[in-house]
């Protein structure tokens, strides 16, 4: 198996492990493995990808709501989408 492979597997089992408690926090729409954005441009880094209706400044979340930068070691990164809809 690939480093790359090795990652990808790390990263899903995380995601795996914390899905459900991460959908549980307020804004949360969805959980996925994918690719770091920075500064509106996706980078070659692969995380753990959380996806929010809306970003909040921490200051303005309760603690239970703040999502981590890195759980078991895996960084997360937390992405504004939107709201998802069924067509």
């Amino acid at each position: 198996m690939s480093t790359q492979d090795e990652q990808m597997a790390r990263i899903t089992a995380v995601q795996a492990k914390h899905a459900d408690a991460l959908m549980r926090k307020k804004n949360v729409v969805g959980v996925a493995v994918g690719l770091v954005q920075r500064d509106g441009e996706y980078t070659q880094e692969v995380a753990l990808v959380v996806m929010v209706e809306q970003k909040v400044p921490l200051d303005q979340l309760a603690p239970e709501d703040r999502i981590p930068s890195e759980l078991d070691g895996v960084p997360v990164d937390v992405q504004e989408t939107g709201t998802f809809e069924a067509q």
